[in-house]
């Protein structure tokens, strides 16, 4: 089948499924309750959904440890159900991407269950299993993982360990068994065949792994990642996926590459290698933390943010395709962070100007659930109100590590992935009109002001200049073909590009600040050319707080 590459024009909206919408009332987000808010996304513009996990799984991780991949988890709903989303979707001209999760199962997936049980099974090799030292008292090397824990675990009391780079309950698939890979085939035909669109491929640069599994220099954080991530056969592995399954359908993948670098991502993403359509790099997300690590925070500066982009945006000028975000389901929301203001005075118009500022750019922009609203943090208040294994995993090590505890508990409560899970805010009803009785987890109490039902009835609300974005982004070529140009790359307070191409050029101006600054810059263009800002006056020399203008050239 040819491709098509409809990716380019695409918006992308993410769903975190349990967190969306409630449409029976036991608290927790299904597959329904999708379908009941389709017109909401069709009327905010968007052309494509990312739906994240709703595979049958024991939610040790949210979904995110799959038990059956041919079965919906039963509280989002069933099979049918998902075929109505997909038949659904497709009438309102919407297409799903759904999340691909094959680095590894949950430990309740029949694979493992006989693997563990069984030292003859056939499945034993679908799994990444080698002997612990000193007679199965220790593992087989000091490897950590993601979720602050040793990266092995003891099957009962043989010598035998298997691995799990993330909790114990995720144990890690072994790629390098054909047979094991021709099981991931199965799964993607299986869906592509329904109707899908893509995929959204989970930690997708783990599934290599260096087979000498020998200890590595001890770190502060992942333990071994160098024969972990990025390793040997991953581009061998995503070009025979590629060329045996993917290449048959006008479909796209992005790729969740942990830790890897401009070189690695442009032979990922490179056309003629065929592999996958493109990534989610996270040097963006990793501009207000110390070496990629979340818990060890930073104060954000301009310049980091501009510097990353100008080194996607140019690297992978004509040689691949960027992805574009700011929020997804395991990071903090936008709203106070990379320089933007939770302050009421300033949230959406920082918010509007935060938005602007990295949608207009070469790639395929993404939303995540409630960032069209400006939905922010948790009111987190205790580690009991949380439910993400990762943070209650953090919380158990800051116990136990006395030079880890300081660090940690700094800025546990805001970094935590479930600051990006809490309920929809649908509306300022006690549940916030995601449920009809008590979520699954707490409902921020600004429900009462920020919610979608006010953003709808305000024409200046956060979600009405989303809309203008996605109309406005949807079909420019200049924007999708444009070289990015940085044009004030020493400002502090003001990022400043344009994307030119022969027929014109598009220019985004953002004051990522709570002053009013002097911009010469504004006197190159004029009032006429302006078509969007989160102001309606403007003046003619000078930015107001967290203002932004874009202005459209053509040639």
């Amino acid at each position: 089948m040819k491709q098509t590459n409809w990716y380019k024009d695409a918006v992308i909206y993410q769903i975190y499924p349990r967190s969306f919408k409630d449409s029976n009332g036991d608290g927790f987000g299904d597959i329904p309750g999708i379908i009941s808010k389709l017109d909401y996304l069709k009327d905010l513009g968007v052309n494509c959904v990312w739906v994240s996990p709703v595979y049958d799984s024991p939610q040790e991780d949210n979904g995110y440890d799959i038990s059956n991949y041919k079965d919906i988890y039963y509280k989002f709903g069933t099979m049918k159900d998902f075929d109505l989303l997909l038949e659904e979707m497709h009438k309102r001209g919407i297409r799903l991407i759904m999340d691909l999760v094959v680095n590894h199962t949950s430990s309740k997936h029949p694979w493992f269950i006989d693997a563990y049980n069984n030292k003859d099974s056939k499945y034993r090799d679908y799994y990444i299993i080698r002997k612990g030292k000193k007679g199965g008292k220790k593992p087989p090397n000091n490897w950590t993982g993601f979720f602050g824990e040793k990266a092995w675990e003891r099957i009962g009391d043989t010598e035998d360990y298997y691995l799990h780079l993330f909790a114990k309950g995720q144990p890690d698939l072994n790629w390098e068994n054909p047979k094991l890979r021709e099981e991931v085939k199965d799964i993607l035909k299986f869906y592509l065949d329904k109707g899908v669109d893509g995929f959204r491929c989970d930690v997708i640069t783990l599934i290599s792994k260096k087979q000498d599994f020998k200890s590595r220099f001890p770190k502060i954080a992942l333990t071994g990642k160098d024969a972990y991530i990025n390793g040997p056969r991953l581009h061998e592995f995503l070009h025979e996926l590629n060329v045996d399954v993917l290449s048959n359908y006008d479909v796209m993948t992005v790729g969740e590459t942990v830790l890897s670098t401009l070189k690695q991502s442009i032979d990922l993403v490179s056309p003629s290698r065929k592999e996958l359509t493109m990534i989610f790099n996270f040097d963006n997300t990793d501009t207000d933390n110390y070496f990629g690590v979340k818990y060890i925070k930073k104060k954000f500066r301009l310049k980091n943010l501009k510097k990353v982009y100008r080194k996607w945006q140019h690297g992978l000028y004509k040689v691949g395709w960027n992805s574009l975000f700011i929020e997804n389901h395991d990071q903090r929301r936008s709203v106070g962070r990379f320089g933007t203001s939770s302050k009421e005075e300033y949230r959406e118009l920082s918010a509007k100007m935060l938005a602007t500022s990295y949608f207009l750019m070469s790639g395929t922009p993404f939303i995540y659930q409630g960032q069209e609203i400006g939905m922010t943090n948790g009111d987190f208040k205790s580690i009991d109100e949380f439910e993400d294994v990762e943070i209650k995993n953090m919380y158990e090590l800051s116990k136990k590590n006395a030079f880890l505890r300081p660090i940690l508990r700094k800025s546990m409560f805001e970094v935590s992935r479930d600051n990006a899970r809490t309920p929809m805010q649908w509306d300022n009803s006690e549940f916030a009109g995601f449920s009809s009785v008590k979520p699954w987890l707490k409902v921020n109490a600004n429900k009462e002001y920020i919610n979608v039902k006010d953003s709808l009835e305000r024409e200046d609300s956060l979600f009405h200049y989303y809309q203008k974005l996605i109309k406005f982004r949807i079909g420019n070529s200049i924007i999708k073909d444009g070289e990015y140009i940085d044009l004030l790359p020493r400002h502090k307070r003001i990022l400043a590009y344009k994307m030119k191409t022969d027929a014109g050029e598009v220019v985004v101006i953002s004051n990522f600040s709570t002053k009013e600054i002097k911009c010469k810059l504004l006197t190159k263009f004029n009032d006429k050319n302006m078509v969007l800002s989160n102001y309606d006056k403007h003046n003619l020399v000078s930015l107001k707080p967290y203002e932004t203008r874009v202005y459209e050239c053509k040639f």
